[in-house]
């Protein structure tokens, strides 16, 4: 059993996170392939791991889960949160997010990229290396998929994924999103968007 988060309301968050992302990776992996690779970026602690693990389990028989984060530190929590989850193939690895080239382990497309609470904000430049890096480790028929603290950073970041070719398939407001008691601007999960690498009109996402 993984050790509890030290936030109170982080399960609660997730379940939320959950429960709108689930209809869409069950429809976009309905025809169940035998392995998918899923990667988490700028994952920190990865709190998500979970549920990326009993999401993605459902819909395929053998799941690869690799997060990657600049920070050893968060990536010791996370691994010692997650070492004991039977779900899945998970890894961590300790790389720059704009690199992820680099890391040998990874397959040469993964099925699935995810940016949790990406920070267009702090250092636009340094997030369009990293939006650019994740598009191309993705295969042919990837999905990127982000959430935003806030409404113009999301904006933002839809604007610059988009102008490094990808194609936006859906964009949504958390409905349940919780403000955060230290910024009444920002709330968790507050939006989602979801990237397809094909050019538009070459493939649909529910």
């Amino acid at each position: 059993m993984p050790i509890q988060f030290s936030n109170t309301h982080t399960q609660a968050d997730l379940k939320q996170l959950e429960s709108l992302l689930t209809p869409l990776l069950q429809e976009h992996y309905s025809h169940k392939p035998d392995t998918l690779h899923a990667l988490n970026i700028a994952c920190g602690r990865a709190d998500e791991t979970g549920l990326l693990c009993s999401t993605l389990a459902k819909v395929c028989k053998n799941l690869n889960l690799t997060g990657v984060d600049i920070r050893e530190r968060e990536l010791m929590e996370a691994r010692h949160r997650w070492k004991s989850t039977p779900l899945s193939n998970i890894s961590f690895v300790q790389q720059d997010a704009s690199r992820l080239s680099e890391i040998r382990s990874l397959p040469k497309g993964v099925d699935l990229v995810l940016m949790r609470h990406q920070n267009f904000w702090n250092s636009a430049e340094t997030w369009m290396r990293i939006y650019d890096s994740a598009l191309q480790q993705l295969s042919a028929k990837g999905k990127l998929i982000i959430t935003s603290y806030f409404d113009l950073e999301h904006l933002q970041a839809v604007h610059a994924i988009s102008s490094l070719g990808a194609t936006l398939l859906h964009t949504f407001q958390n409905p349940h999103s919780r403000v955060l008691s230290t910024n009444p601007r920002k709330s968790v999960d507050r939006h989602i968007a979801v990237f397809s690498k094909l050019k538009a009109g070459n493939e649909t996402f529910a």
